[in-house]
Parts: structure tokens; sequence; C-alpha cells
């Protein structure tokens, strides 16, 4: 029951309270002074639901592409992982040790870069290239020197280039956002628009029992706002605190790591 509290408060919050006592108070002057109008509905579609509705599109499919990418960057860990504990013959059990503190480090400095500030973009991507050093000389020395093939490190080091790249698209997508003016104009309307249609709120008032005319405007403001607060939250997938927000858990990876490492000893 908590849980459902908390997604809800997520997207019903002050914002929605105020919008909607602004528009119950401009519905109940207007009622007042007879100040009556039948806008057309067809306004709120078009500036409001049309541009948000798309946001939210390109929201989530800037959110989809960045867990392709995330699970792909995981993938060649782990199969940088195997790379080091299957491909030889014998290997050193510090060597494996090794890799798994670089993959640690990696991980968590991946987490800390995307759920940071973009104000620290370039110190948390300094260690993060910092880390695909250490990864890239862990393969020329460590791997190299214990007998790995040149073929079999040149594949190990496409698995280190994928893993760049998926890096860098999970990166553009954290730097940048949907069309900042198309949320603007959106989030403007949204606060305007309630408020303007006190007229309308007060001409329909007329068909309905004392009370009831001022459930449409709470209700079409609870809609609006809460359209624009799941635009929001979806819009930085990484900031962890929406329901949807892509989750970093560096110790579970590596335990799994190691449970697997243990199924073959």
């Amino acid at each position: 029951m908590k849980q459902y509290i908390r997604r809800f408060l997520l997207i019903v919050n002050l914002q929605t309270l105020i919008i909607s006592s602004l528009a119950v108070a401009s519905t109940a002057i207007c009622i007042h002074y007879q100040f009556t109008a039948e806008f057309p509905l067809t306004l709120v579609a078009t500036a409001i639901i049309f541009p948000i509705v798309f946001s939210i599109g390109g929201a989530y499919k800037r959110r989809e592409a960045a867990l392709r990418e995330y699970a792909a960057i995981k993938g060649y860990l782990r199969s940088i992982y195997f790379v080091a504990r299957d491909w030889l013959d014998n290997p050193k059990p510090e060597n494996i040790d090794k890799v798994v503190l670089i993959i640690h480090d990696f991980f968590d400095n991946l987490r800390v870069m995307f759920t940071d500030p973009k104000t620290d973009l370039i110190k948390n991507e300094e260690r993060i290239y910092d880390n695909f050093s250490d990864f890239s000389l862990y393969i020329k020395e460590e791997l190299r020197e214990e007998g790995l093939s040149a073929g079999e490190c040149s594949r190990t080091n496409q698995y280190l280039q994928k893993m760049m790249i998926s890096f860098e698209s999970i990166k553009h997508i954290y730097q940048y956002r949907t069309p900042r003016t198309l949320r603007a104009f959106s989030a403007l309307f949204i606060k305007i628009l309630p408020i303007v249609y006190g007229p309308y709120f007060a001409y329909i008032a007329a068909e309905m029992s004392w009370g009831l005319q001022y459930v449409i405007p709470i209700l079409l403001t609870m809609i609006l706002v809460s359209l624009e607060n799941i635009q929001e939250h979806l819009e930085n997938p990484f900031d962890q605190v929406g329901e949807d927000d892509i989750k970093f858990n560096v110790e579970k990876f590596i335990e799994r790591l190691k449970h697997q490492s243990s199924d073959n000893l």
C-alpha cells in the first residue's frame, strides 16, 4: 500500500494543489459574476496534450535506449571477466581478483557519474576513462603474459571497444534531453489553461449540482500536471527519483560474478 501511495505522490504534488486551487478560485469568481464562455476543448489537446505526450514518448525512448546500452556494458564486463577466468589453462587467482576489482571500480564510478549532477561530468568522466585504461593494460600485461593468444587478446579488446561505445551512448542520453522549448511550451500552458478556462467551467456549471462544478477544473488540473510530472521523471532516467529510473546495483553484479566463479571451482 505504501508503494502505491509513494507512486501517487510522485505525480500528484504541491504544484497540483496550487494550480487546482487557482482553477477552482477562477471558476468560483466566474460563477459569482456570471462571467461565462464556451471555450473549445480542442485548445487543451493542441496546446498541452499533444506536446506533453510527444515529450513522454521521446523520454521513454531515451530511457529504453539507455537500458539497452547499460545491458550491453554489463555483458561486456562479464565477457572480460570470463576471458580472465576461463580462457587460460591455469589462470592466476590474483589476476582474477584484480579484474574483479577493476570491474567493481568501473561499475561504481559509472553509478556515481550518472547519478551526480551534470556539473561533475568532466571529473567523473576522467575516472571512467582511467578505468578503461586499466582494462586495456590488464589485457596487455596480465592476460598476454599468462599466455592468452594474440587473436584472443584482440577479441577481448573488441569487448572493451564496444563497451566504450555503449558508455558514450549513455553519456549523450545523460547530457541531452528532449526539446527544452517544447517542454517549456507545454509547461506554460499547463499552468495557465486551467485558470483561463474558469469562464468555461462556470458555463457548464449550470447543468451540475452544487459542488460538482469544481470537480471538472480539479480533474483537468490533476490530469495535465500528472502528465507533466510523468514526463519530468522519465526525462532523467538516472536521478534515482522516479519509479522507472535505471538502477545501478554494483554489489549485486559483483556478487554474481563471484558466485559463477565458485561454481567452477
